[in-house]
């Protein structure tokens, strides 16, 4: 099959999540014998970012940890038709334009023989209402949802069988335990500052834990303001960042230890999607512990796969536990991998993606009705 991905940027991780995902399923799909390739907007947000923050080098380095992906810029001329004409499916992300979005999908309607999705991963359906609801999907087959709480979001909104719940997952190619790394320190989380989303959470369930236990800790990621880096210079936090997704393997075989610290609307509004560092982590085999989310889909087994802390207490003493007990944290590593390899691989995504599929054939002209007071 010919596989079509619009996406914000696969070239750019820079606060941009979906790219780690994407890269993976497109590596597994190629491997499987299918072709896959990327369009991306020629204003990407992250791209730009990435560029004004880091130079061209990042590009060039994307392009030699991922020779084999196929990636193309748009703009205002670009022919949206003759480039989904030649795909078997085409799969939408949300941050794509709104107006693109709706071309597509009448794209779609009036002969397009390919199958349409529109891919959600992220918060705006619950965050950003009316901007989701907004969004012309009258023409597209069908919804992938990155968790059931999402996916419920859309039933509500009359898309009924045609949403399907499809989580993130690691690329175990990459993704790997890299036991022969010599560590550089005990504690490092890997995240983005973001909009205030989380700011007292990483206080409470970084800073202060590590600052109390004098852990060697480094933190990477962008958008952090000024009064984030005092914080993270007063408690003798290493600050580093942005850092390449090919490079994050390393980085958390260099440590001990890592954190889960989820953004509030997913622990408020929909519980049980974690980030994707969650199965990136486990899948390198670095213990984790997780600020409090609830697993409201049984996708891990929380007290053996990572252990969870209710407060800054409470992780302060789980750190402590874990670095002072060898046995304690090898079998948390253990149970981590032994569940992302089980369930939880773009493997595993590519599987369910081929099933999602194969129930779709292609038809012209169906208009997918959507009640009009409906709201995702």
């Amino acid at each position: 099959m010919r596989f079509l991905f619009y996406t914000h940027s696969l070239v750019s991780d820079w606060n941009h999540g979906n790219a780690h995902f994407l890269r993976g399923v497109m590596r597994e799909l190629i491997r499987r014998g299918h072709e896959a390739m990327a369009l991306e907007p020629s204003d990407s947000w992250s791209r730009r970012n990435l560029v004004a923050d880091q130079g061209l080098g990042p590009i060039a380095a994307f392009r030699k940890a991922f020779p084999g992906l196929r990636v193309g810029i748009y703009g205002a001329d670009f022919d949206h038709e003759a480039a989904a004409g030649e795909a078997d499916m085409v799969i939408v992300h949300e941050w794509t334009d709104p107006d693109l979005v709706a071309e597509l999908g009448r794209i779609r309607l009036t002969g397009g023989r390919f199958t349409l999705a529109f891919h959600d991963t992220h918060h705006r359906a619950v965050s950003a209402k009316r901007d989701i609801a907004r969004l012309d999907l009258s023409g597209y087959d069908f919804v992938l949802a990155f968790g059931e709480a999402l996916r419920e979001r859309y039933l509500h909104a009359g898309w009924g069988r045609h949403v399907h719940t499809w989580h993130e997952a690691a690329d175990t190619s990459l993704f790997r335990p890299m036991p022969e790394v010599e560590k550089q320190g005990e504690l490092i989380w890997i995240g983005n500052w973001g909009d205030d989303e989380r700011s007292s959470e990483i206080m409470s369930f970084l800073v202060e834990p590590a600052k109390e236990l004098k852990l060697r800790t480094t933190v990477r990621g962008v958008r952090y303001p000024e009064t984030a880096l005092r914080a993270l210079r007063a408690a003798k936090i290493v600050y580093g960042g942005w850092l390449a997704n090919a490079a994050v393997p390393r980085a958390f075989a260099e440590h001990r230890a890592t954190v889960h610290i989820p953004r509030r609307p997913y622990v408020e509004a929909l519980p049980g999607i974690p980030t994707i560092r969650v199965f990136e982590a486990l899948a390198c085999g670095i213990p984790l512990i997780s600020a409090p989310w609830t697993d409201a889909e049984g996708l891990f087994r929380p007290g053996k796969d990572f252990c969870i802390a209710k407060d800054g207490k409470e992780m302060t003493r789980l750190l402590r536990q874990l670095l002072a007990e060898p046995a304690f944290a090898a079998e948390m590593v253990a149970s981590g991998l032994e569940t992302v390899r089980a369930r939880h691989t773009c493997g595993h995504r590519v599987d369910e993606l081929l099933a999602i599929a194969a129930s779709y054939r292609p038809r012209t002209g169906v208009k997918r009705t959507i009640p009009e007071e409906a709201e995702v």
